[in-house]
C-alpha cells in the first residue's frame, strides 16, 4: 500500500503525486514514462474543450449564454492545469509543457507524440531546440541517469 504522500505505481511506472506549486526534477527517462498519461489527461482536455469553444463562438451575441459557456471553459482548463501540476509538471500555456531537467526544460505540446525539444530556464518556446541537437552537443546528466534501474 502506498504512503499518503509516496509514489502511486500505473502499470510498470511510478507516479509521485506532487503538492500544489511543488515542480519535480524529471530525468529524460521519467519524463518519457509520464508523458502518455500526460497525453491521455490533455487529449481528454482538449477534446472536452472544444464543443464548448464551438457553442461560445455560435453564442457571441447572448451574453448570458456566452458566460456560462466561458465558465465551463474555465473550468475545464483548470482541471487540466491542477492534473498537470499534481504531476509536478510546469504549465507553461493551454496545452503547452515543460518536464524541469534542474537545467532546462523538456517541452511537449499537444498533440506532439513524444517529448522531442529543449529549452533553457531563460527561454521560451520560440527558442525551443530539438532534444537529439541537446544530447548530442551537451550530453546531459538528466538524459542518462536512470534509464536502466528497474521501478
Amino acid at each position: 500500500m502506498a504512503e499518503p504522500d509516496g509514489p502511486h505505481r500505473h502499470g510498470d511506472a511510478v507516479f509521485a503525486i506532487q503538492r500544489p506549486g511543488k515542480v519535480r526534477i524529471f530525468t529524460l527517462h521519467e519524463a518519457e514514462t509520464l508523458l502518455p498519461l500526460v497525453r491521455f489527461i490533455t487529449a481528454q482536455a482538449h477534446d472536452t474543450l472544444a464543443p464548448v469553444l464551438e457553442s461560445m463562438q455560435a453564442r457571441m451575441h447572448h451574453h448570458e449564454a456566452l458566460s456560462q459557456q466561458e465558465k465551463r471553459y474555465e473550468a475545464i482548463v483548470q482541471r487540466w492545469i491542477n492534473k498537470m501540476e499534481r504531476l509536478g509538471v510546469v504549465v507553461s500555456g493551454l496545452w503547452l509543457l515543460d518536464f524541469d531537467t534542474g537545467d532546462g526544460y523538456l517541452c511537449w505540446r499537444h498533440p506532439e507524440m513524444a517529448l522531442g525539444f529543449y529549452h533553457g530556464y531563460n527561454q521560451g518556446f520560440g527558442q525551443r531546440r530539438p532534444l537529439p541537437e541537446i544530447l548530442r552537443e551537451r550530453q546531459p546528466g538528466w538524459a542518462t541517469s536512470d534509464e536502466g534501474k528497474a521501478p
